[in-house]
């Protein structure tokens, strides 16, 4: 920079007026980043519904908001270049006017509808169209204002470090992702919400011009240059690569634990904003004076938690809170170690706004990574646990002398990683021993797996400040328990944008021996027996003997002679082919092209292929997209079955989804919703929907029998509706279907989803 000090005459005053000067940066950086960060959850769930809810969507959305942070920050950076503070203001006055045209926000859909085999692109494209210039411009303001505020508060000492305002503007995102989930998406429509946005814009505006109007008077700014800054040493590019990797780690693992949170429970904003919420907050404790977690414990504590997360992350396990609190605890410690580590490395505030540009590189890299190129790389979800382990090298180094007791512990410790893939072998394998290894350990193997691993993981945390021996421990552990945990689901792994899909091999002898399973996170979307006996039987929630299988057999008895035809959004391993008859006609409306795949390859799945009499037709995109191409009244059941793993697409469930569902019916066809969920309350919003739009609807909620084999059945949530009384008719009489009391839970609308208040009534068991 070559602006030339202030003459002593010119200089800050310290006078009332100066105290104005902080109150009014800090409150204009605050909106900024509150603005930036509420957008986002808010924008995604505006796209969501068109790419089928998937968790994906969110995870290539942060991508987008990363790049556009970066680029805002490259603005900020070059916007230094101009030497005159007067012209930097009016610059980016004229640039957010400039985005308001932007304004309010929508989706743009001048792309049309994406393609189902290559979304990634369109998705990035629609939302640079539809928010990229005003996000990008909103987000400068942070490096911006601070560097502005570095250069009038020269003199000062609060001058000398604005990196301060850095975790003002870190707790106002915070605090604006905490109220999109419990204040915001409760009480406002998706419209309130992006009117409320766009009144917040221009609020900030004025902001913006009462900064410079305000500093104008004080004479901070004046008609001449304001007081140059100390002009330090270049960043060597060593340490630009060393702050580079430091911000990619929390960014990858935050996408990493998000995806995790949002297979298992639901595609929703209330659980994307946890892991970012918590990203931001390690920012706010990182760059404070004095920060409230300091790094020495920061260190100590990450160095335990991580070793035992990554000893369980290729397990599952049925207490859901438990886990979830142990990867949001891990995620937020090594988040804390990088950003400190990244806030203890911060150069002279002349470097200020490159500082920022860097660590804004970093959260693309690391995004990119989780997003992009991992589902490129990995057939499965590695990344996670990868970078979980990487992200060990941020520790400091030890370089004082190794002691014998310290080898000796790590090659014990990196032995023991070994043990349980060897018993894990012994066991399958025909040694001398290995039927007593089959028939005694193999059934509790990740409970063992879990108890060896507790030698590495203590002599791990002992080593914790040798850095590279704390790397490999971390490595072994996770190679160790992922090659355990694979069980039945090592039969095939592959990845697709909307998640990964496995198909396992198990053996059920009452079903005649190898049954196949596809599966989704940790739910099972079908399942076959290979034996031919048992093979044409649909099996688990499309069993004979559950809802979807009751309706089925229902309608064809009903439709005896005319067959009847049938839509089934969701197609998993396509066991409702299984019911198709010759005068039956049946399509499928599946987003993701490699469940198509897989569910019609005869390795794996006939019901397609041989049990189905005649074709079967697979509609690819998201449903409601798609089916709003089919005729009206052409449906005499259709089944909305679409989950990804435990999540159910929300805009699959809403009043104006199901008034579309019910169109495509004939006036005494059936539409069956299949609400079975581990964590969610969807039931009461689906019935309410019904109760909304005037329709008869009954509900079952049926239990699997002990009796029967392990594979053929599975307990189902369900509630049927019809445009007449005469489509219900012939299952009012049906005992196991009755009407739901009375609920005052609001349904569901493509503008008013509320997913808190579901997973709050299961939890209280309301649901």
């Amino acid at each position: 920079m070559t602006d030339t000090a202030l003459p002593d005459d010119a200089a800050p005053s310290t006078e009332g007026g100066d105290r104005v000067t902080p109150v009014l940066f800090a409150v204009a950086i605050f909106t900024s980043a509150a603005l930036v960060f509420v957008v986002q959850p808010m924008v995604t769930k505006l796209v969501l519904p068109m790419l089928g809810g998937s968790p994906s969507v969110w995870n290539t959305a942060m991508v987008f908001f990363q790049t556009a942070l970066l680029a805002g920050y490259c603005y900020a950076h070059l916007l230094q270049r101009l030497t005159s503070m007067r012209a930097q203001m009016a610059t980016h006055l004229v640039l957010l006017l400039l985005a308001a045209l932007f304004l309010p926000l929508k989706i743009n859909g001048v792309l049309g509808d994406p393609d189902p085999s290559a979304p990634i692109g369109w998705l990035l494209a629609t939302l640079a169209l539809s928010v990229g210039a005003p996000f990008a411009v909103l987000s400068a303001t942070a490096p911006l204002l601070q560097a502005w505020y570095a250069r009038v508060r020269v003199g000062h000492a609060d001058g000398k470090n604005p990196y301060v305002l850095y975790a003002a503007s870190n707790l106002g995102s915070f605090l604006a992702l905490l109220a999109y989930p419990l204040i915001l998406e409760p009480l406002m429509t998706l419209s309130g919400q992006r009117v409320s946005w766009s009144g917040g814009y221009a609020a900030f505006m004025l902001m913006v011009v009462a900064l410079a109007v305000v500093a104008w008077q004080r004479g901070q700014i004046g008609g001449a240059p304001v007081a140059s800054l100390e002009t330090s040493a270049p960043i060597p590019w060593r340490e630009k690569f060393i702050l580079v990797l430091l911000a990619a780690a929390p960014s990858s693992l935050m996408l990493g634990v998000t995806a995790h949170l949002a297979t298992d429970v639901a595609s929703a904003p209330f659980l994307w904003v946890i892991p970012l919420a918590l990203y931001l907050l390690t920012f706010v404790i990182a760059f404070q004076d004095r920060p409230w977690i300091p790094l020495p414990i920061t260190l100590v504590i990450s160095g335990a938690v991580t070793l035992v997360c990554i000893s369980f992350t290729a397990f599952r396990t049925g207490d859901w809170i438990m886990m979830f609190g142990l990867h949001l605890a891990t995620f937020f410690l090594l988040a804390l170690m990088c950003h400190q580590r990244l806030a203890a490395r911060r150069p002279p505030p002349d470097r200020l706004t490159e500082f920022y540009l860097l660590m804004s590189l970093g959260g693309v890299v690391g995004g990119a990574f989780t997003a992009l190129l991992a589902p490129v790389l990995f057939n499965g979800v590695w990344e996670y646990p990868l970078v979980l382990v990487l992200a060990g090298l941020a520790r400091p180094f030890n370089k004082a002398p190794i002691r014998n007791w310290e080898v000796y512990l790590f090659v014990g410790a990196v032995l023991a990683t070994g043990l349980p893939p060897l018993l894990s072998a012994a066991a399958q394998a025909d040694w001398g021993f290995g039927w007593w290894l089959n028939n005694n350990v193999s059934g509790s193997m990740p409970g063992l797996t879990q108890f060896i691993m507790l030698a590495p993981i203590l002599a791990g945390f002992i080593l914790r400040d040798r850095t590279p021996a704390y790397v490999i421990i971390a490595a072994g552990i996770a190679l160790s328990t992922a090659y355990i945990a694979r069980g039945y689901e090592a039969a095939f792994t592959d990845r697709s944008f909307f998640g990964v899909m496995k198909i396992g091999v198990t053996e059920d002898p009452r079903l005649g021996g190898q049954v196949n399973i596809l599966m989704h996170g940790t739910t099972l979307h079908g399942s076959q027996p290979r034996n031919p006996a048992f093979a044409c039987m649909p099996t688990l929630y499309y069993a004979p003997s559950t809802p979807l299988g009751q309706v089925m057999q229902g309608l064809q008895l009903r439709n005896e002679g005319r067959g009847v035809t049938v839509g089934v959004v969701g197609q998993g391993s396509g066991a409702m082919a299984g019911y198709k008859r010759a005068e039956d006609n049946m399509a499928f409306f599946e987003i993701d092209p490699m469940v198509d795949r897989l569910s019609r390859d005869p390795q794996w799945f006939t019901f397609i292929s041989t049990c189905a009499d005649g074709p079967v037709r697979t509609v690819l995109g998201d449903a409601r997209l798609s089916m709003a191409h089919e005729k009206a009244g052409t449906y005499d059941y259709l089944v909305i079955d679409a989950f990804s793993s435990d999540a159910v697409p929300t805009h699959l469930l809403t009043v104006e989804a199901i008034a579309g569902y019910l169109k495509l019916l004939k006036p005494d066809g059936v539409l069956l919703l299949h609400l079975s969920n581990r964590n969610l309350d969807i039931t009461r919003p689906a019935q309410a929907a019904a109760v909304a739009l005037g329709v008869p609807y009954l509900h079952q909620l049926y239990a699997e029998r002990p009796d029967t084999p392990d594979m053929a059945e599975a307990s189902t949530e369900a509630i049927i509706l019809s445009p007449t009384e005469a489509g219900l008719a012939r299952f009012r009489s049906d005992p196991r279907w009755a009407v739901l009391p009375d609920t005052k839970v609001k349904p569901w609308t493509d503008d008013y989803v509320n997913l808190f208040g579901s997973l709050w009534r299961h939890f209280r068991g309301e649901g």
